[in-house]
């Protein structure tokens, strides 16, 4: 049985900071049969308010769309602006991860750093694992370790990508679960380049300083909570149920020191997000 695995990685979407959210570990054999038993898909919407670009410190809401599911054996997770299928859910999961990356491409409240120019969206792909653990502290929760390793197969940043992640699912009732997530994200030097550079040619545009970051590093890390309710107080028979999401990260290493956030943006960053799904 994997309950509320669709509200669990509900979390990895509303993230401004990257979590690899895998299936919830099984329950025990005793529980009654659920909707999560075998082939499912839950669908949800919602919107979320947060920082307009990495880094930004203007808010902006957006909208908050997921798929999950299992068929066929596959699982289906949600990443931000994207998905995952594991080919192998379970203690250890293995599979691939996509996701559209539209940071500065649209939604740039900073005048300033408008003036920058909007950057291409980039197309990443790349293999996703992790492994997972039940039982930690109750028979019930799931403890997962994971990372995505990503490629721009668009040629927008034309770098790589590695978002590790830790996640801790418990139910706290019938009808309510919990999840806390730790996540980052790590870039390559043309990643860093692509987000985070001030070229002469932008800061003549700008005003803002030259800013040539030094290599691949950390970009941010932060941490989220996420709490889900079923509507009719059982989590596993599916139908309605509504989340709440609140998450914060902070900028890192160069992309902290970049103008684009030091000057006109901030290393806080904050989201808040509210979503309902159905499940079938």
């Amino acid at each position: 049985m994997k309950l509320v695995s669709f509200i669990t990685a509900a979390c990895s979407l509303a993230l401004a900071l990257p979590a690899a959210a895998q299936e919830a570990a099984p329950l025990p054999a005793d529980m009654a049969p659920s909707v999560f038993d075998g082939d499912y898909l839950s669908v949800a919407g919602g919107v979320a308010y947060g920082p307009s670009y990495d880094g930004s410190d203007d808010y902006v809401v957006f909208p908050l769309p997921l798929l999950q599911g299992s068929l066929g054996g596959i699982a289906i997770n949600p990443r931000p602006a994207g998905l995952a299928l594991d080919f192998i859910p379970g203690t250890v999961n293995l599979g691939i991860a996509g996701r559209l990356r539209q940071n500065r491409a649209s939604k740039i409240e900073d005048p300033v750093v408008e003036s920058l120019g909007e950057l291409e969206s980039a197309l990443e792909i790349g293999p996703s694992a992790g492994l997972s653990f039940g039982g930690v502290l109750n028979p019930y929760d799931s403890l997962t370790i994971g990372a995505d390793a990503r490629w721009d197969v668009n040629g927008a940043h034309g770098g790589m990508v590695i978002d590790p992640s830790v996640s801790y699912f418990t139910p706290l009732s019938r009808g309510v679960a919990g999840s806390l997530s730790f996540g980052a994200e790590y870039g390559d030097e043309d990643f860093y380049d692509y987000y985070y550079a001030v070229s002469p040619i932008g800061s003549s545009a700008s005003g803002l300083a030259v800013f040539d970051p030094s290599g691949a590093g950390f970009t941010k890390a932060g941490v989220n909570l996420l709490l889900a309710f079923d509507l009719n107080g059982d989590l596993a028979d599916g139908g309605l149920a509504l989340a709440v999401i609140g998450s914060y990260s902070t900028m890192v290493g160069d992309a902290k020191e970049s103008p684009i956030v030091s000057v006109r943006g901030s290393s806080d960053q904050f989201l808040g997000a509210v979503a309902i799904g159905y499940t079938f």
